[in-house]
């Protein structure tokens, strides 16, 4: 039997504000599904190349009552990254919280706007320890 991976779906409750912390991360939109008898949106953003593994942003028009919630539920999202001091550094310039700082030089957890956890993780071997993220506390929870 073969399985491939299609997508990963999270609800959001500001489909622009989540596009833009996605677009931080390299992701751009490359799709877009609006359906109105439904009256919710879906946009989907992928890594440039990787247009065949995207997450699925699931907006509900009329908003949805659940959200936010914690979200551990579903786990985490997980992309691999160049130089992880480099993205955590862009992201925290962005306003984004880095809870779980790449004190290893290898990993990191941040959090998009509605909660859901992402897991940041170097490519290849780990980056040699460095400041400020060697001394760097957790910050909440991931």
């Amino acid at each position: 039997m073969q399985i491939r991976y299609l997508h990963t779906m999270l609800r959001v409750l500001d489909l622009q504000r989540t596009m833009d912390f996605f677009a931080l991360l390299g992701l751009r939109e490359t799709r877009r599904i609006e359906n109105e008898q439904g009256r919710f949106t879906l946009v989907f953003m992928a890594a440039p190349g990787q247009e065949d593994a995207p997450v699925e942003l699931t907006w509900n028009w009329d908003g949805d009552p659940a959200l936010p919630s914690d979200s551990r539920h579903f786990g985490h999202l997980a992309y691999g990254v160049e130089n992880i001091y480099d993205i955590c550094a862009h992201l925290q310039a962005n306003g984004v919280t880095i809870n779980r700082p790449p004190r290893d030089g290898r990993m990191a957890f941040i959090r998009s706007p509605d909660n859901a956890s992402v897991e940041l993780l170097q490519i290849g071997e780990a980056l040699p320890p460095a400041e400020p993220w060697a001394s760097m506390p957790n910050t909440g929870h991931w």
